[in-house]
């Protein structure tokens, strides 16, 4: 049995395994550009984030109606349960969709008809994140953001992710601010590939609550001092990091490191078909790879139930405390 944990930093665009992708491309009459698996799966080695990005989008056409979003849902889900996540807090990226003529409402109730199920079919509890493309205008996700509207029952908070460099969090103030009004929770992508700058815009602008990735902070002690004053949660991804070639290699990451320093971070998978593994795999493999001694697992899972947004059910993330604490390593 793996260790209890919860995965903060999940786009489930990019749970797309190429099985699902060629079942759902047969399903929809969609001509990919891949003679099978096999050579979709050599399309997965990327140069850096935009490289991956052109791909995510690309194979994003497969995804047309609700049941296409439910059975990607339930996908994830299944293999997440197997890898030990109890709580899943779940991107998506609704202007990857509407741009191509997906409507909002079939997006969010066809992710909904799994993950409203989730902890009765994989005892996996959820909750759905919307995210905003930094890439496009502010314009499109001010949009998005009152798209949603009628769809917030279903929606906890909301995110910012997609290529960062050059986008920095300033540019959605104003769409963080409204989202803010609407009781919505708050995160947002900062210091995988931008600067540690982007990290404190996102604390100071935008307010958020969980910086996802940011793990350039380690370059300004101060942010650094100031992270772990206000214990702000740092959703970091290591197998994608090495994927993206933000750091070298998992040897070089500075988990260890941020660890020490006392910062209060989490592991997780980010786009797990993309990058070679799910939430337990990412443990599996700082743990092997880093070194890390049990007791650094356990914080690392004891933080992500303690970062969820679990507020509206507290009883709920004490017993998965309790299961972390109990939780006896083979």
């Amino acid at each position: 049995m793996p260790l209890p944990k919860a995965e903060l930093h999940l786009h489930v665009e990019g749970t797309l395994e190429p099985e699902l992708a060629f079942e759902l491309a047969a399903r929809n009459g969609v001509k990919l550009p891949y003679a099978d698996t096999d050579e979709l799966r050599e399309a997965y080695r990327f140069q850096d984030l935009q490289s991956f990005l052109d791909l995510y989008y690309e194979l994003m056409a497969v995804l047309r109606t609700e049941r296409d979003f439910e059975d990607l849902a339930n996908a994830y889900l299944a293999r997440a349960a197997a890898q030990g996540v109890r709580h899943a807090e779940i991107f998506f990226d609704p202007q990857a969709h509407t741009s191509r003529g997906v409507e909002m409402a079939t997006v969010v109730e066809g992710l909904w008809r799994s993950l409203g199920r989730g902890e009765e079919n994989h005892g996996v509890s959820t909750r759905l994140i919307m995210c905003f493309l930094r890439d496009q205008p502010a314009e499109s996700a001010m949009r998005t953001l009152q798209d949603a509207r009628p769809h917030l029952d279903r929606i906890v908070g909301v995110g910012l992710d997609s290529a960062e460099v050059g986008h920095p969090p300033v540019k959605f103030r104003e769409v963080y601010e409204a989202a803010a009004a609407l009781g919505l929770r708050r995160v947002a992508h900062a210091g995988e590939e931008g600067p540690p700058e982007y990290i404190g815009q996102a604390l100071d602008v935008l307010g958020v609550e969980r910086v996802d990735h940011g793990l350039r902070c380690m370059e300004d002690p101060a942010l650094v001092e100031r992270l772990v004053r206000d214990r702000v949660p740092l959703t970091l991804c290591p197998l994608s990091n090495v994927r993206l070639r933000t750091v070298d290699t998992l040897a070089a990451h500075p988990l260890p490191a941020m660890l020490d320093a006392g910062l209060m971070c989490t592991v997780n998978s980010d786009d797990p078909a993309y990058f070679g593994g799910y939430a337990g795999d990412n443990f599996d493999a700082v743990r092997s790879t880093l070194g890390l001694s049990e007791e650094r697992l356990r914080e690392l899972a004891r933080n992500s139930f303690l970062a969820s947004f679990l507020e509206d059910d507290e009883e709920l993330r004490q017993r998965y405390l309790a299961e972390v604490e109990a939780y006896e390593f083979p």
